[in-house]
């Protein structure tokens, strides 16, 4: 029996690696579905997002979620916050979705929506900072439409406060993954040192993005496109492998790593080598680092990776160069080649 389903929208996009994907989505502008149109989780999908659009919306906070997830705002976010926010949404939507608007401008509000973000805390500080950011943006949103009277999840702060300032990658922990890790992983270290990009955006890297010369990738959190120049090192570990399609990262059988089967071998190779109190995350900090000590500006940085600049000055001065030793000489050395340059003959 064939069901039609009124009001479905659609989107294709161009990925990473060049392939077409299409997203579809309960009505323009309304929540993402899962699967393609047909499919059992589609159809229950699309039939609780109708469902949610026709319940009444006024005077609970549900509506102002369904009302974000209808919004341009929402619409301009990239797939994968989106596919964040929906688990957020969902949970905040099962503790708070009848909770009153008019009750928003109560004092008493910002403590409930705090303890919640505490209860949250105690299996997970960042899930619970991100849970509250999530909340916050949306009700930031609300309140500038004239939605809600007043936004208690405002100026929250943070239940985590870890720090990374020393979690880099020195040589000595490259040279031992190195020593030890399969050449496909080496290739993963290599390649994510050089590129300073995400993981999962290296694991979609297609061959077909590499030229012999340069990279070019699409972030697909923040949709930044990045050109990439390779550098010697990593060419060295790429042109005798080049094809002319398939991902750059794969497996022992060469297919493409799913993102657990990847940090499952990762977490065997990593252990294998002795390493601790690092992860693969912080290959991306550890880029940042090593072209700053190496001389490049926070612009010259920025392209690379793909932060802005204002995250390229906040990563260096806050989180990864840390007053970092090598900074200093580096400092004093130019600072003797001045003197010797400029000194006046006796």
């Amino acid at each position: 029996m064939r069901v039609r389903l009124k009001g479905i929208n659609s989107k294709t996009k161009t990925l990473a690696n060049g392939e077409k994907r299409t997203y579809w989505y309960a009505w323009k502008g309304g929540p993402s579905l899962p699967g393609k149109p047909g499919d059992p989780e589609f159809i229950a999908a699309y039939n609780d997002a109708v469902a949610k659009k026709v319940m009444p919306k006024s005077g609970t906070l549900q509506g102002v979620l369904n009302g974000f997830q209808e919004s341009s705002e929402w619409e301009d976010l990239a797939p994968r916050t989106r596919s964040d926010y929906t688990k957020l949404i969902k949970v905040i939507e099962k503790k708070f979705g009848n909770f009153p608007i008019s009750g928003l401008s109560d004092r008493r509000a910002r403590g409930i929506f705090l303890s919640w973000r505490d209860e949250r805390a105690k299996a997970s500080r960042r899930q619970a900072d991100y849970g509250w950011q999530v909340f916050a943006r949306i009700l930031s949103w609300a309140l500038g439409r004239g939605l809600i009277p007043a936004n208690p999840c405002e100026k929250g702060g943070r239940v985590y406060r870890g720090s990374r300032a020393d979690k880099i990658w020195t040589l000595d922990d490259e040279s031992a993954f190195l020593a030890t890790a399969k050449p496909n992983l080496q290739l993963a270290l290599i390649l994510a040192l050089w590129t300073g990009q995400r993981q999962g955006d290296l694991l979609r890297l297609s061959w077909t993005q590499y030229d012999g010369k340069v990279i070019r990738l699409q972030q697909g959190k923040t949709g930044a496109r990045v050109v990439i120049p390779v550098g010697g090192p990593l060419r060295l570990r790429l042109d005798p492998l080049k094809r002319r399609d398939g991902n750059v990262l794969v497996n022992l059988e060469g297919e493409p790593w799913t993102e657990d089967g990847f940090r499952s071998s990762w977490a065997k190779a990593f252990k294998k080598a002795g390493l601790s109190g690092i992860t693969f995350n912080d290959t991306r900090g550890t880029a940042v680092t090593r072209l700053a000590l190496a001389g490049a500006t926070e612009a010259e940085i920025a392209t690379i990776t793909g932060h802005s600049l204002r995250d390229v000055r906040s990563i260096l001065d806050a989180h990864y160069l840390h007053r970092d030793p090598k900074l200093a000489e580096n400092a004093i050395l130019k600072l003797e080649e001045f003197e010797r340059r400029t000194k006046i003959p006796d």
